[in-house]
């Protein structure tokens, strides 16, 4: 398995799904696993509905994700000549025919036939009329074998077997010239070395139409491994109406990169009951023979879940790194830079018991980042009495000089304001930690004092104190 050679091969038509992201992870995955090597081929034969848009986007997904290629991404585009005079050798050995059949009259032939309740693949009415060179426009076809059977040994779903009396000729070129996906296909996997195929199960039917191709061309067919579909909680094929499905969504949405991958591996693939993989923890465990021939249902509810494991767990440090881009975004430091003390790094620890995304946390983020900082009005209204007021004043007053700056200091002072004003240490929390984070929720107010430092926390208690005070 030394020389082992996997492709994943998007058609730049749209963004990257989540599908797409799963069957590149399992090919990156065995290629890791086996020492070989992943390539990136993107198939935009098809011209019309191919866009450098969508290309950029695939490739940005693949690189968020962390599925860094060793060659590509190679274009089938560049390579139109190599399929053209391909199509050509197996037209000169009399595997492939001239078709002349307009597309109107296809069309009509397959609607017959679907009300006659016959198969509609082409009739083959062009087969035996010997065409050489055809003055009207004119289809490259393939002479696809029409007896026998044709058996693949899947690596996920066993022996399928597959009547050649269904098998379709297949257009190798259109009537402009253009090559089509099945003759592209099987010429780049052929010359890219490629020993094993892996990709969605939505493939299983080209399989048995392009081992027919790899025979007439004279090359040796990799081994085909098809991954179960991802269906939506309804059991219907994930879609749109089941959640974001692009990648760069739910890279949008906050998720990471390596929460998502975690979760896409466990979709059709396990080792045990064993949840959370690091990458080195899934290329040393990934094999095909434990990925299941069942489709896999999406649940965005475990995505999350796990989403939020990754960030209780994390770096500080690392997600600090993915999470500026979210506060960025919000423009908390448009009027100059304003950190906690630590910097954002130091936050983290403190959010991320309650966020389930980066866009939560950063919303988290939002008091230790701004100045001033906005408050709950509602909150206030309530919170801040003229005798809540007195007491935050004269707590303020006193932490002045705590030296250090430090719960250890700062303790002792508040619980002499509470015993002196008759409070309760939730009574008094309520109103200090709206002051100090605009907020009635937040990590412990130790803690944010602490984050904020001595500076802020003297000015946001003075700013709350500037607010028209509620008579109580």
């Amino acid at each position: 398995m030394r020389d082992v050679r996997v492709r994943f091969a998007p058609s730049p038509t749209g963004a990257l799904h989540l599908g797409g992201l799963r069957t590149a992870l399992f090919n990156w995955l065995f290629a890791r696993r086996h020492g070989g090597t992943f390539i990136v081929r993107i198939e935009d034969t098809d011209r019309a509905r191919s866009t450098d848009e969508a290309l950029d986007a695939i490739v940005e997904g693949l690189r968020w994700a962390g599925l860094e290629w060793d060659e590509g991404p190679y274009r089938q585009t560049e390579r139109l000549e190599l399929y053209r005079r391909k199509a050509g050798e197996l037209l000169d050995q009399g595997r492939a025919y001239w078709c002349v059949c307009a597309p109107d009259e296809l069309e009509a032939r397959r609607k017959a036939a679907l009300a006659k309740g016959e198969s509609v693949k082409y009739d083959g009415r062009c087969r035996t009329r010997g065409l050489t060179a055809p003055a009207e426009p004119a289809a490259l076809r393939f002479r696809a074998p029409h007896t026998g059977r044709t058996v693949v040994e899947d690596l996920i779903k066993g022996t399928i077997e597959f009547d050649n009396a269904v098998l379709d000729d297949l257009i190798l070129l259109r009537s402009n010239g253009d090559p089509t996906y099945h003759l592209s296909v099987v010429i780049d996997d052929a010359l890219m070395g490629i020993t094993h195929v892996i990709r969605g199960d939505d493939h299983v039917n080209n399989t048995p139409r392009q081992l027919p191709l790899f025979d007439a061309l004279g090359y040796p067919a990799p081994r085909f491994a098809h991954l179960p579909m991802i269906l939506g909680a309804d059991k219907t094929r994930l879609s749109k109406r089941h959640g974001a499905a692009s990648v760069l969504a739910y890279r949008d949405m906050g998720y990471m990169p390596d929460a998502l991958v975690n979760y896409l591996v466990r979709l059709g693939w396990s080792h045990g009951d064993q949840e959370m993989f690091s990458i080195p923890d899934m290329i040393e465990k990934f094999s095909l023979d434990r990925v299941q021939a069942a489709a896999a249902v999406f649940d965005p509810d475990k995505l999350q879940w796990l989403n939020a494991e990754y960030l209780k767990r994390g770096d500080p440090a690392h997600l600090a790194a993915r999470l500026r881009p979210f506060v960025e975004q919000r423009g908390y430091d448009r009027h100059g830079p304003v950190q906690p003390q630590g910097g954002l790094e130091a936050v983290i620890p403190h959010l991320r018991a309650r966020a389930k995304t980066l866009v939560e946390m950063a919303d988290w983020a939002m008091p230790y980042l701004t100045e001033p900082v906005a408050m709950d009005d509602a909150a206030a209204a309530t919170l801040l009495t003229p005798a809540m007021a007195s007491s935050l004043k004269k707590f303020a007053d006193r932490v002045k000089t705590a030296d250090p700056f430090s719960q250890e200091t700062i303790a002792p002072v508040l619980r002499a304001l509470l015993e002196e004003d008759g409070l309760t240490m939730g009574a008094f929390a309520q109103p200090l930690r709206l002051a100090l984070t605009g907020k009635t929720f937040s990590p412990g107010i130790y803690d944010v004092m602490a984050l904020l430092g001595r500076e802020r926390t003297l000015g946001r208690i003075a700013h709350a104190l500037r607010r028209p005070v509620t008579p109580g």
